[in-house]
């Protein structure tokens, strides 16, 4: 519809991202949302699309895109929010491991922002932002997640060439890197535990997160960014 904009939002299903798909349809966005199951745990409307599918393969970024074009005409935000997350020693890794992170947390990226980028190409302009995390700078002794942050540092490393890259064609590249968040997968956490990796004591709340990319997709000269939600964490040890 003239006038309307449209997000794309992967990982959509729960916790962080559905947190996003709430937030841009209060801001008047259409959206487009992407998980494995997304449909069982949300409800279809005029302006809101819902396609299943694994991002890590390109047909599902194939679908998501083609859904965001046909029904309602551009694409104005994709926020990249599918990932996976494991923890483990080092030499614990397995080839399993990496490619399953790769899958998700790379090849979840790749797919679908090229075809974004090709329609943002034709627009002239556009916004693009990546969920990543504060550990891939500022580690923790008991946090043992090397692997996995080589694909989210692989993301913020992505994030600062694309913006420049693409950044006379109009098209923004920016990242949101959370601390500890209060979602499902923290449910069974001591929460005084988790508030400890955060210097300011609090855990982060969706809410925080969703506040954060609503700010980049307005912030027109905002780009190559990688935005730390995180209580302080990644300015130091504390």
């Amino acid at each position: 519809m003239s006038g309307e904009k449209t997000a794309i939002v992967t990982g959509a299903q729960q916790g962080i991202g559905a947190g996003f798909v709430e937030g841009f349809l209060k801001e008047g966005y259409n959206v487009v949302a992407t998980s494995l199951e997304v449909s069982q745990s949300m409800t279809a409307t005029p302006r809101l699309v819902l396609v299943d599918g694994d991002i890590g393969k390109q047909e599902t970024g194939e679908k998501v895109v083609g859904a965001a074009i046909k029904h309602f005409g551009t694409i104005d935000v994709l926020v990249n929010n599918a990932g996976i997350f494991r923890t483990k020693p080092f030499t614990d890794f397995t080839t399993e491991d990496f490619n399953a992170l790769v899958s998700t947390n790379l090849l979840g990226f790749l797919y679908i922002t090229q075809l974004t980028v090709n329609q943002m190409l034709k627009q002239k302009s556009g916004n693009v932002v990546t969920i990543s995390a504060s550990l891939v700078d500022q580690p923790f002794v008991d946090e043992k997640a090397s692997v996995s942050m080589m694909t989210k540092g692989g993301l913020n490393a992505l994030t600062r060439s694309l913006a420049i890259e693409y950044a006379k064609e109009g098209i923004r590249f920016n990242a949101v890197a959370p601390g500890v968040v209060n979602t499902p997968l923290h449910k069974d956490d001591s929460q005084d535990v988790l508030k400890k990796f955060q210097p300011m004591g609090k855990i982060v709340e969706i809410k925080d997160i969703v506040d954060a990319v609503l700010y980049l997709a307005r912030a027109g000269q905002v780009t190559g960014e990688i935005l730390h939600v995180d209580g302080g964490a990644h300015a130091g040890r504390w």
